[in-house]
């Protein structure tokens, strides 16, 4: 392993979330830290794409996958916090929940998330250092799990987007395209995305079995930390009955058959 590009790498992403503490507090829009976080990872899974020692026409495609996916995504949160008149609900109550220490509380919280960073970052950069021929067998099946979760990703929220634009959106949940299936398919496809890793990192060396970490960790974070636990709590306390009724016939979040047919207003 490149030692060297991997302290870059890590040094680099904890100084982009510093910079995000230093722009939430001038802003008191939490919003731009996934924006960052998003296109901090994106430069620095670049990064390793390019200076990786792996195939080349592996690296050339990796950047591809990663550029297409830090713009997506980092545009996606920073066009819905530009144009969000309330602050991002998860960051509200963690602020609320510390109080007077919640200025260094946060910094400290960012730096865990650029440890999160870089563990996506290095399994994208043992991804890039796979040395195998390519393109073979397991890098067509990342190029398709990678494009079906972008594809996915962007549906999801190019769904849910629309339903915010509706009157009924203040006070009922949103059930159309894929959110009929998952509570939350854009979590969902976002965690496959990261399942396109160990796929591209897989050979004869044992530190690709590290790339592993990429779809544990982001699985663990979504499922039990930072994406479904605090978003469903704000949710019961807006929505309270409606959003009952929706977790008990729709999955928290692998698609799957719906549990019953009734129709919101029916309950």
């Amino acid at each position: 392993m490149d030692w060297f590009l991997l302290v870059v790498l890590a040094v680099g992403l904890s100084l982009a979330m510093a910079a995000s503490w230093v722009v939430q507090r001038m802003t008191g829009r939490s919003g731009w830290i996934d924006t960052i976080w998003s296109f901090a990872v994106g430069i620095g899974g670049v990064t390793a794409a390019v200076f990786a020692n792996g195939a080349f026409g592996r690296r050339m495609t990796i950047l591809v996958i990663v550029a297409a996916w830090a713009l997506r995504l980092g545009s996606h949160i920073g066009k819905r916090t530009k144009g969000a008149d309330e602050e991002d609900p998860r960051y509200a109550k963690l602020m609320e929940a510390w109080g007077d220490s919640a200025g260094w509380r946060l910094f400290l919280f960012l730096q865990v998330q650029a440890l999160a960073a870089f563990i996506l970052v290095l399994a994208i950069y043992l991804a890039a250092a796979n040395d195998e021929a390519f393109p073979g067998g397991q890098d067509f099946l990342a190029m398709f799990i990678a494009l079906a979760a972008l594809a996915g990703e962007t549906i999801s929220d190019e769904q849910l987007s629309r339903f915010r634009k509706e009157p009924q959106a203040k006070t009922e949940v949103c059930e159309v395209g894929f959110w009929r299936y998952s509570r939350h398919p854009n979590y969902f496809f976002e965690w496959l995305f990261w399942c396109c890793w160990p796929a591209f990192a897989v050979s004869t060396s044992l530190s690709s079995l590290l790339s592993l970490l990429a779809p544990a960790l982001m699985y663990w974070l979504l499922v039990h930390v930072s994406g479904i636990p605090p978003l469903e709590e704000h949710m019961l306390h807006s929505r309270g009955d409606k959003f009952r009724a929706l977790q008990r016939r729709v999955n928290a979040f692998f698609p799957g058959p719906r549990k019953t047919q009734s129709r919101l207003s029916g309950e």
